[in-house]
């Protein structure tokens, strides 16, 4: 019997990883594709790779897209400083400067291409619209606008021979209940990575949006992070 293929963005984070564990509950063969995009926390990488290989994806793909040709981020732009605080409440308002211009525009773009050549209707981006920093590619008026360009852009969809679905599982999700739907899923948040700028020895620095954020997460969960202790 032949499963269902999905392409799912891995990252080795938080969100990604919950968001393959939902995609492989719901049956699917999964194909993982991972983005080294001069990120400053690269260390990711590493922890993609655990986590593809916990959940036994049938390929794990990892693409250089090197945006730091482009800058404009302080994740791929070692002038700019990864914003820090010492409170969620003190998270500046409006688009950050984490924001990396086109990123998701990118990544859905390679994953759109591979699913065409796997024959895959299916993608997974673990995208959220609620505990989020502010990131414009993190709105659902733009997954469904993509969507939407999928059928327009391919061969497969101009042939009305697919219809593409990103899924976005965890997008009205808080980071608790992202934390809660992975720990039913027996998600081991031990191999993940989530922090920005990360210390000389890959442990989190505690302080950017994202780390403040899974903290929070794991907190109102009322659980411990694995990577604290």
């Amino acid at each position: 019997m032949n499963r269902k293929k999905a392409v799912v963005l891995v990252s080795g984070g938080l969100d990604s990883t919950t968001c393959l564990a939902i995609a492989k509950a719901q049956g699917f063969d999964l194909y993982a594709l991972t983005l080294f995009y001069g990120q400053r926390h690269k260390v990711e990488l590493k922890a993609a790779k655990k986590v593809s290989k916990a959940y036994g994806v049938k390929k794990q793909l990892e693409l250089e897209v090197p945006l730091t040709a482009f800058g404009g981020s302080s994740l791929t732009d070692n002038k700019i400083k990864v914003p820090k605080t010492h409170s969620v409440k003190k998270i500046g308002k409006g688009i950050p400067s984490t924001y990396v211009p086109a990123r998701n525009t990118v990544f859905l773009s390679l994953a759109l291409a591979w699913a065409e050549v796997l024959g895959a209707e299916d993608i997974f981006i673990g995208v959220n619209a609620l505990d989020y920093s502010g990131y414009p590619d993190c709105r659902p008026e733009f997954i469904q606008a993509f969507e939407k360009l999928a059928g327009l852009a391919t061969k497969k969809g101009v042939e009305k021979k697919w219809k593409l679905r990103i899924h976005t599982p965890l997008l009205r999700m808080s980071k608790s209940e992202i934390i809660q739907a992975g720990y039913l899923l027996k998600v081991d948040y031990s191999l993940t990575h989530s922090c920005y700028d990360p210390k000389p020895n890959d442990k989190p620095c505690g302080h950017c949006d994202s780390c403040l954020l899974r903290a929070k997460g794991f907190e109102e969960a009322g659980l411990t992070d694995p990577l604290q202790g």
